[in-house]
């Protein structure tokens, strides 16, 4: 990776924190209110489990449109530069979010509302597709050498940040009278977005373009005809392998994180009977906690190394499911808000923090980010995206019992460390 000019490494990593918080926020948001009101306001004609599964049916379709994002965006972030793209999936964020709280409910238009949700919820999906490339990229390739993993984590620091306001966001609605919040107060929460999209606009803009893409335009000619070429079609004919085994690697990584955030959300609040304010907290808490815990995780991963602590972490998530579930089941708030805790603050950061640059390091330069948007999205369907859905129909199955569900996590887990293991040494150059 190329030298970075002075101090650009400071405006980058913060840049790239602070446009993913924005970012987050708004896709975050949807999946709370998903758990809490939309099955409600969208499909008040079903069952409440039902219901609730057709809620997180179209939250899994952001997840669709986040290998979609990561393509398109990735094809030009390789091609013309990584600053225009986090622009542009800023704004395709922001906008349908803003949307998403003007459209009328199921009581108003019938099915149309849902058509409408699932519409916007795929613009977001794309947005997220494109953005997260993008933000790790400029982190990264940016930082001075031996400070890589740490600039890295910033941006996923950044998801702990869109976490902790888009919970807080819900749990001030959720404090009004049921038929207000039905009403019009879940509405609050997404409109804000406006005034988050602007601010994030005004700090990306003001960031440098990625050192490491303009040596590849200025000096490198092997370099730069790949990216004259497609640089998907690269990716997939000549770094298939490597695509292969961040999506084995990542997906128990993402399903951890959204079980955590959305569907226990439903568990502890439905089948547990907990109240939704204590339930918030434990989020709450665990997603700030992972704000620091994420920045010293990316540091610690320049010292032992970022394919190491990925392997740790992936092991801790295999030891902790279970005692997970047996906590939130003693229905005991203290019990339940630090398994949330541990679960957000301290397993996930493990995972996620090193994988800026143990994913970017895994292709060359001139395809890196539409190799890793390629396959960190399509890990996200299938491991975000589609756990709530799988996670509540084994529920079902178990009559209540999250027995199926710790069996899935676990061969997840499993999958996660064998594709890890495999991949490249984190001292390999890909430049």
């Amino acid at each position: 990776m190329s030298s970075p000019k002075p101090s650009h490494h400071r405006i980058a990593g913060l840049a790239s924190f602070a446009g993913t918080t924005i970012e987050w926020y708004d896709f975050f948001l949807y999946g709370t209110a998903a758990a809490l009101v939309f099955n409600k306001l969208f499909f008040p004609e079903m069952d409440p489990l039902s219901g609730l599964f057709a809620a997180f049916a179209t939250y899994a379709v952001g997840f669709i449109g986040r290998p979609l994002g990561g393509i398109v965006f990735g094809h030009f972030g390789d091609k013309v530069g990584r600053k225009s793209m986090l622009i542009l999936t800023l704004l395709l964020m922001g906008v349908p979010t803003v949307l998403i709280g003007l459209i009328p409910t199921y009581e108003h238009i019938g099915y149309w509302a849902a058509a409408l949700l699932v519409s916007m919820r795929f613009l977001q999906g794309m947005a997220v597709g494109g953005e997260w490339g993008g933000a790790v990229l400029m982190a990264v390739e940016h930082a001075p050498e031996g400070r890589k993993g740490f600039y890295g984590s910033l941006p996923q620091a950044g998801v702990g940040a869109g976490l902790v306001l888009s919970t807080l966001a819900m749990a001030a609605v959720s404090t009004l009278p049921e038929e207000d919040l039905l009403s019009w107060g879940w509405r609050l929460p997404f409109l804000a977005s406006a005034v988050l999209l602007l601010v994030g606009w005004f700090i990306r803009i003001k960031v440098p373009e990625s050192p490491d893409f303009e040596s590849l335009k200025s000096s490198d000619r092997s370099q730069l005809t790949l990216i004259e070429s497609s640089p998907l079609r690269v990716v997939l004919s000549q770094h298939r392998h490597a695509v292969l085994r961040i999506i084995g690697a990542r997906m128990a990584e993402n399903a951890w994180f959204y079980l955590t955030a959305t569907f226990t959300l439903a568990y502890a609040t439905g089948q547990l009977q907990l109240a939704r304010a204590d339930v918030l907290s434990g989020i709450t808490a665990g997603a700030a906690l992972s704000m620091v815990t994420i920045p010293l995780a990316g540091w610690l991963s320049d010292r032992i190394g970022q394919k190491w602590l990925y392997l740790i972490g992936l092991s801790l998530l295999a030891l902790y499911v279970w005692p997970f579930f047996s906590l939130l089941n003693t229905r005991d708030l203290d019990q339940v808000w630090w398994a949330m805790v541990i679960a957000l603050g301290i397993v996930f950061p493990l995972m996620y923090a090193p994988e800026s640059l143990l994913f970017a390091r895994q292709f060359p330069a001139a395809v890196r980010y539409s190799g890793i948007s390629l396959s960190v999205q399509i890990a996200g369907v299938l491991g975000g995206g589609l756990a709530p859905i799988i996670a509540t129909a084994l529920l079902a199955k178990g009559g209540g019992e999250p027995t199926y569900v710790i069996v899935y996590l676990l061969i997840l887990a499993s999958l996660g460390l064998i594709s890890a293991a495999s991949m490249a040494s984190d001292r390999r150059s890909t430049t």
